[in-house]
């Protein structure tokens, strides 16, 4: 006699198998193979009222009498065996689906373009370096291209496609962008050592105003601005390899990050003035476009920069 609370044959349709259907087909194939409902207790550490209700919703759902069970032992029916069969099929089809999909990402293939502003490289935190390391290590079949370009193009190409990625200086946040803040990179102002104001060691505002000066032709923020306007503008550049250029001139003042300037520091070509008070941070982020397709390479180099940024936030002892 069939189960009242069963469906017909001719009404039972499985459909999709959702995460339910498949947590009640790992108990049943338990059941099976442990013999019963008493032994699969000690098995799936669940409680025999529980593997019985698992079994009802699973006949329900199916539309089949599986099994019987009862004062006579448990045993198979022979619809109960056949879905035993293709429960063993589906399980292992789900491993096999789970295997190669784990294993994209120790094959990732495809491209990778970010856009950097320049003269980064120097940066003492290794993050895009190390970050597109482990990411060729991860792909390397990955192509990686990189372009040297200023942030507001940056910018564009992200929001366009044309980039995946890029790395800008913090100066506002676009709504269709979304950030990965990277690291702070200190400025000085710096001469070089032919500037009458190499020696001096005391350098105030008055003689600042003096000196030429060479400012960036590119967007800042008014912090920056401030630390730029005691300055005589003389000369401007459209990035740090320009203002490098005019400091060491001997002609001109300006600012540069520390890390890009102290090769010349270190060869004593350039210094910098009172840096205890001529001085300021700019925050670096990772940009990509919010709501853009899923795409393994490029996540997978993210998840990177994620991972070093994080580790550099701990310090010992934490």
């Amino acid at each position: 006699m069939r189960n009242p609370a069963m469906p017909s044959r001719s009404e039972t349709l499985m459909g999709q198998p959702s995460d339910a259907d498949l947590r009640l087909l790992r108990i049943y194939r338990k059941v099976v193979e442990c013999g019963g409902f008493s032994a699969a207790e000690v098995e799936l550490n669940i409680s025999r009222a529980a593997i019985s209700m698992a079994m009802n919703d699973l006949e329900t759902r199916l539309g089949l009498r599986l099994c019987q069970r009862g004062r006579g032992g448990f045993a198979l029916t022979d619809e109960g065996a056949e879905v035993y069969d293709a429960t063993l099929q589906l399980q292992t089809a789900v491993a096999g689906f789970r295997t190669r999909v784990n294993g994209l990402h120790a094959r990732l293939k495809g491209e990778l373009s970010i856009g950097i502003t320049d003269n980064l490289v120097t940066m003492p935190e290794m993050y895009i370096t190390d970050a597109l390391s482990a990411l060729k290590a991860r792909g390397p079949e990955v192509r990686i291209n990189i372009r040297m370009i200023p942030p507001s193009d940056i910018e564009l190409g992200v929001l366009d496609g044309r980039l995946h990625t890029g790395v800008i200086p913090a100066l506002k946040t676009l709504p269709g962008l979304a950030y990965l803040p990277l690291y702070e990179e200190a400025s000085r102002l710096y001469c070089a050592a032919d500037h009458p104001l190499f020696d001096v060691e005391d350098v105030d505002e008055e003689r600042l105003a003096i000196h030429d000066a060479v400012v960036p032709a590119y967007a800042q923020t008014p912090e920056v601005k401030a630390c730029h306007a005691p300055l005589k503008a003389a000369a401007s550049a459209t990035d740090r390899e320009g203002i490098a250029f005019l400091i060491l001139s001997g002609r001109y003042i300006g600012y540069l990050p520390t890390h890009y300037a102290e090769r010349w520091v270190r060869d004593g070509r350039m210094r910098a003035l009172n840096p205890e008070r001529w001085h300021y941070l700019t925050h670096y982020s990772a940009i990509t476009r919010k709501g853009a397709p899923p795409n393994l390479v490029v996540e997978s180099y993210l998840e990177e920069l994620g991972r070093l940024t994080r580790a550099s936030a701990i310090t010992p002892g934490d």
